[in-house]
């Protein structure tokens, strides 16, 4: 079973972008985990996160196929030289 210690972020963007991505991570057999800090501070009772931000992450033995997936679906969303 993979623990929170096994994934590296790879993107944060609306939720149906990380869907999106999430399925293509999963189409390439990569599995990954989606966090919402903002609805889960408001679940717990307390502010986080920034609305309609959410992040993915994914297994770190498959960063780089993952990141290079992330990268060519959304370039947009990523600085020069990341």
């Amino acid at each position: 079973m993979n623990t929170d210690q096994d994934y590296e972020w790879v993107y944060t963007g609306s939720e149906v972008n990380v869907q999106f991505l999430q399925n293509l991570l999963n189409e390439a057999g990569i599995s990954s985990r989606v966090r919402n800090d903002f609805d889960s501070g408001l679940r717990a009772g307390f502010g986080g996160g920034m609305r309609g931000q959410v992040l993915l992450f994914a297994e770190k033995t498959n960063l780089d196929e993952a990141m290079k997936i992330a990268k060519s679906t959304f370039p947009k969303d990523y600085k020069d030289g990341e």
